[in-house]
């Protein structure tokens, strides 16, 4: 069995994302690899990749399938993963072939990680399959023990005063005080659809070439799932591949043009739509913050203004 070599990036991402317990993790890491691959009849099947906190090892099945394992530590976050999809049951999402919830190890469909949606050149086309994902991942039924958007809003309001105290410019704190009040009218309905969370576009993957017949020619990954509105899904398609809305020449319309189709696709109320894309500009205006930033991001300001028509 060859020594698992955990890759530079991957350690220093923990020591950023959880100093507490990175380096035992990371220590660890290479035997965890080693007993899954043992317990599950797995051979490796080429280099190791990650993601920001997983590893990710191309492997064999005993009968030869390709497949991925996925290690990652347990927390709040990633809890969720497999029970998302396993309601999903590969509609859409990729496949689950085994877990365990214990250390958070999860068996996956092999995808083809060299094709992605950030790499189609054309970004309607781009956005569509995207949309099109969405719109199957929404329609699940919903599995219990999952987080609630209720809940995630009620702490991003709480932590709205400190942020305003770190924010630099007076006028950037007036934007997120007015984002806030924005949300505390959509907050009292938060959804009950099963989201995805994190659907951007290096989130979908092609299968391989010799996928089972009938499988779609894109694939999700990675889900943070969450129930809610359907409308907090919408968020990363606008602020990823940012620079061909820069190209453009006119951010503010092809944002509404993004978001135009997408609610059209997905059939959203595009008043609540826009109020639920600007509770997601202001979480992750709160998590800059969290990090130690004083400024809000461009790209966020950028897109609550193209869709202050709405609000």
């Amino acid at each position: 069995m060859p020594t698992i070599v955990v890759p530079l990036k991957l350690a220093e991402n923990h020591d950023e994302h959880n100093p507490e317990h990175a380096a035992a993790w990371i220590a660890g890491l290479p035997a965890l690899a080693a007993g899954f691959l043992d317990r599950w009849n797995l051979r490796p099947d080429g280099e190791p990749a990650h993601g920001y906190v997983a590893l990710v090892l191309p492997v064999l099945r005993e009968d030869g399938t390709p497949a991925a394992l996925k290690l990652q530590p347990v927390d709040e976050e990633r809890a969720g993963e497999p029970v998302a999809l396993r309601a999903w049951g590969g509609r859409g999402a990729v496949r689950l072939l085994e877990d365990d919830p214990a250390t958070g190890t999860l068996l996956l469909e092999r995808l083809d990680a060299a094709r992605s949606l950030d790499d189609v050149p054309d970004a309607e086309a781009a956005l569509l399959a995207l949309t099109g994902l969405l719109a199957q991942l929404h329609t699940a039924s919903v599995p219990g023990g999952l987080r609630h958007l209720g809940d995630v809003v009620r702490e991003m309001l709480d932590a709205v005063p400190e942020a305003l105290e770190s924010l630099v410019d007076a006028e950037e704190r007036r934007l997120l005080a007015g984002w806030a009040e924005v949300v505390r009218e959509v907050a009292g309905e938060p959804g009950d659809r099963l989201l995805h969370w994190d659907l951007h576009y290096e989130n979908v993957l092609a299968p391989l070439p010799d996928a089972l017949p009938g499988r779609g020619p894109w694939v999700a990954i990675d889900p943070v799932p969450l129930v809610g509105d359907p409308a907090f899904d919408l968020m990363p398609a606008f602020d990823n591949r940012w620079d061909d809305l820069v190209a453009t020449g006119d951010v503010e319309r092809a944002v509404r043009r993004r978001f135009d189709l997408m609610t059209d696709v997905l059939s959203l109320e595009r008043g609540r739509a826009a109020r639920w894309t600007v509770a997601r500009a202001l979480q992750n205006s709160l998590w800059t913050v969290e990090d130690g930033g004083s400024r809000l991001e461009e790209e966020q300001v950028a897109v609550v203004r193209a869709l202050a028509p709405y609000v």
